[in-house]
């Protein structure tokens, strides 16, 4: 099965409209949630008055923020937000308040009578905007002043890399932010039980880490909250983080007793954010004139919004995947990310990866042209070599580039046609690289990220209970095929069972693409074990070495004489033979990543147990008069490892692909900030769909896509990532081609046909054709980590981590968690685990 294509698991409901998502969800005595939002982006509460809403008919429960006093977060370093604000309002559509009705009608007027009285407070806009305003801070736990976090850190020697350079290029980049626009909006269901439990049915990627969130906030103890993760109708990180509405939901069903349903409009779904992060960037990188590169310096500003989020987790990844396409002996990262008054960003496909990975393609072509070389051949000069350990000690195994680099210059002609197409016709080549699941669980500890169960009995039947959820990727196809794969059934024959946190193992969530490579081998282990039972007592029926019994065709037979009835049972009576002889069944499978060889503080963030890689052209055209340009042809390569449906990740790849020109075009997440003088307000310019722009089928070129597979040890069947990666190098492709077509740059996304116009008036004057950010902040970004690099013989370790650390008042020398086997040994089981 595996490596064919087969029919999703949940096709048929999807396409009939039987899938039922949280807000198809109903219930007896449902009640019906709304939130007030503020309408300032920054202000303290001096007072609710919910009189008026309390007198309207069907009003059932009000709550403020004191009802809800504890933080949370999703990253135990950020624990910032209140599911309802409890003295501060930070952005506008922060949720101040809740009410629950009969109905949604009757909620909806409640909440439009609550009476908010705010004391206004200054906003902070931009990233300049938060250096300059250390006071008053927007969280305490900042590293300085508004600057969320700040990290700087130098694998080798930099100053020596760019003195072996024989050029040297500094540009400055700005990816701006963008947000998801999953078709389904975010809702949740809570119902109340007996003795004070409660379960919520929500549309979230982690139900562990919500499930984390509850316990944290209600006070109960972890065994009396239930989490479901409902169906999603699309999810590209939008709904990684636990959110307010999810709690409030709970909290107002335990007051009722009685169901709670809450149901965010689009203009709801624009306030929680946690989409794609502006960025600034700056990138110096030295070569040498053959093109090899020796260095790259590189700084990123975020403008994180107004909570933490995983901003740390979103700092950290605009520096650490940069090393991982190509080589480079020395590298150096600073980042800082702001708080400002807008909503939050967090997680969007490819997080944090996108916009230096744009800005490093781009200063590739740039090099490239600079040193009379083609852009695919001074990739291919750099490319970095299987089995390497990077500057900043990242492993990779197995890499595909060199080959998606050959089949996507090989079938858009690119050596023949690059620079040699009509005016106003061009092609543009950038390559990506992406993980496959994080190396460490954003709490720290030793327990398996992701677990699966089978429950067999003398039905045949086979119930697989896993902790992941489905966002729309495929996971449950890939989850129910790698377990009907091992067994030989059929997948008619297997019962899912997922994301329930009351029923099924834990799984850390649908995030980092980590689903497939890690739920696939938890399957994968919890399937073997199954067979090696079956195939016990199979081979004593029929008097067989268990190891000459092969699972096909829904039959265990000998693999010596496989036409033989007298030799083989079918699937169904070979599980008989099995729960005769040993009882009921069921096994388990887990997984838990090998821990990467860096040990300095950040190294926790860009490890994997593989990584996927991706090479496109794209071809544009572009109107000279208005600088409307449109891509009419996308070649693109997946280094998949093995692509376990093949149907599936064509999908995956053109969705990246959709994606990518969709931030490359027209998607931007824009804020309007009235006259100071008039109005400190600061609010959300497009929080609709009809104004927020994203590509439609009109706008989508034709795509070839290639699959290339070259199997990763680390992987299920050698599988890797396919969700997240193929986002990667459309969006540098883009103003690549622009270059090739018109002759202009635009250092900026999105690529929007006024910045071409602009470029090619200043081209027309004779002056620089480019377009983009002139300056970057001054930021201090702090004392910077040195960490010798392998090639220096270095350990992993940055040579002044315990200074650092303890310099910081931190709790410890050491750079990150212990060892396992360490853990082990303490016989402590605090040490293994994070509550």
């Amino acid at each position: 099965m595996l490596g064919t294509p087969f029919r999703r698991v949940d096709g048929r409901a999807k396409v009939t409209g039987a899938t039922r998502f949280a807000d198809d969800l109903t219930f007896p005595r449902l009640a019906h949630l709304k939130l007030v939002r503020s309408t300032v982006p920054h202000a303290r509460i001096r007072g609710i008055d919910f009189a008026e809403a309390a007198a309207v008919p069907g009003v059932l429960g009000l709550l403020s923020g004191r009802d809800l006093p504890v933080p949370f977060g999703i990253l135990p370093v950020s624990q910032d937000e209140h599911a309802l604000c409890l003295e501060v309002v930070r952005h506008v559509g922060d949720p101040v308040a809740a009410i629950a009705a009969t109905s949604e009608e009757a909620a909806e007027e409640a909440v439009r009578k609550v009476r908010v009285d705010y004391e206004t407070l200054p906003t902070i806009a931009t990233i300049d905007e938060a250096i300059a305003t250390p006071a008053p801070q927007l969280h305490a736990h900042a590293d300085d002043g508004n600057l969320h976090k700040k990290v700087s850190m130098e694998f080798g020697d930099v100053a020596r890399g760019f003195d072996d350079a024989e050029e040297i290029f500094e540009d400055l980049f700005f990816y701006d932010g963008n947000t998801h626009l999953a078709l389904e909006q975010h809702a949740s269901v809570a119902v109340p039980e007996d003795e004070g439990r409660v379960t919520v049915h929500s549309s979230t990627q982690t139900p562990h880490y919500l499930h984390r969130a509850l316990t944290r906030v209600l006070g109960l103890p972890a065994a009396r909250i239930r989490v479901i993760a409902t169906s999603n109708g699309g999810g590209f990180g939008g709904k990684s983080d636990p959110f307010g509405h999810e709690i409030v939901a709970a909290k107002m069903a335990l007051v009722l007793g009685r169901p709670v349903k809450i149901a965010l409009t689009r203009e709801e779904v624009f306030y929680c954010h946690r989409g794609r992060h502006p960025v600034l960037m700056r990138q110096r990188t030295g070569v040498t004139r053959d093109g090899k590169i020796t260095a790259q310096h590189l700084e990123t500003a975020l403008d994180g919004g107004a909570y933490g989020s995983y901003g740390v987790a979103s700092t950290y990844y605009t520096g650490a995947l940069q090393t991982v396409t190509y080589e480079i002996p020395h590298y150096r990262f600073d980042g800082v990310r702001a708080f400002t008054n807008k909503p939050p960003c967090g997680p969007k496909r490819g997080h944090g990866t996108p916009q230096p990975r744009f800005a490093w393609e781009v200063q590739l072509d740039k090099i490239a042209v600079a040193l009379g070389l083609n852009p695919a051949e001074l990739r291919r000069r750099n490319l970095l070599p299987p089995g390497t350990v990077t500057a900043n000690w990242l492993q990779v195994g197995t890499t595909g580039l060199g080959r998606c680099l050959e089949a996507v210059v090989a079938g858009s002609r690119f050596l023949e046609r690059w620079g040699r197409l009509p005016e106003g016709r061009g092609l543009g080549l950038a390559c990506g690289a992406y993980l496959c699941g994080a190396g460490l669980p954003i709490y720290w500890n030793h327990m398996p990220q992701s677990g699966v169960m089978l429950k067999l009995d003398r039905s045949g039947s086979v119930a697989v209970f896993c902790g992941a959820s489905e966002i729309g990727q495929g996971s449950d196809s890939i989850l129910a095929g790698a377990v009907a794969e091992v067994l030989g059934i059929e997948l008619a024959d297997l019962r899912l069972c997922v994301a329930d946190s009351d029923l099924t193992p834990v799984d850390l969530g649908s995030y980092s693409s980590r689903v497939t490579l890690m739920v696939g081998n938890a399957a994968r282990e919890a399937a073997e074990r199954a067979r090696a039972r079956i195939a016990e007592a199979v081979g004593a029926q029929l008097d067989v070495p268990p190891d000459r019994l092969r699972f096909r065709g829904r039959r265990v037979f000998d693999a010596t004489s496989p036409n033989d009835p007298a030799r083989s049972l079918a699937w169904e009576d070979a599980v008989i033979c099995a729960e005769a002889r040993f009882g009921t069944l069921a096994t388990t499978g887990s997984y838990l990543p090998p821990r990467s060889p860096g040990r300095y503080r950040g190294a926790g963030v860009g490890p994997s147990p593989a990584y996927s890689f991706s090479a496109a052209v794209v071809e544009v055209e572009v109107d000279p008069e208005t600088g409307i340009w449109r891509p009419t042809h996308v070649w693109i390569a997946h280094d998949i490892g093995r692509a376990l449906n093949p149907v599936l990740a064509l999908g995956q790849v053109e969705g990246g692909v959709y994606m990518g020109l969709g931030e490359a075009m027209m998607e931007e997440s824009a804020f309007r900030r009235l006259p100071r003088g008039r109005s400190n307000a600061l609010v959300h310019k497009f929080p609709s769909v009809l104004e927020y722009k994203s590509p439609t089928f009109l706008e989508m070129p034709p795509v070839t896509t290639y699959l290339v597979e070259e199997p990763d040890p680390a992987g299920p069947w050698g599988a890797k990532e396919v969700g997240q990666g193929p986002l990667l190098p459309i969006p540098p492709a883009c103003a690549n081609a622009l270059f090739d077509a018109v002759g202009v740059r635009v250092d900026q996304t999105p690529l929007h046909p006024h910045l071409v116009l602009k470029a090619l008036d200043l081209k027309r004057q004779g002056k620089s054709a480019r377009v983009g950010p002139e300056r970057f902040p001054t930021v201090d970004f702090g004392e910077t980590l040195h960490v010798p690099t392998p090639q220096q013989g270095g350990d992993g370790k940055a040579i002044d981590e315990a200074r650092f650390r303890l310099e910081r008042t931190l709790r410890s020398g050491h750079g990150t968690m212990p060892e396992r086997d360490e853990a082990l040994r303490t016989h402590d089981p605090a040490r293994l685990t994070t509550r």
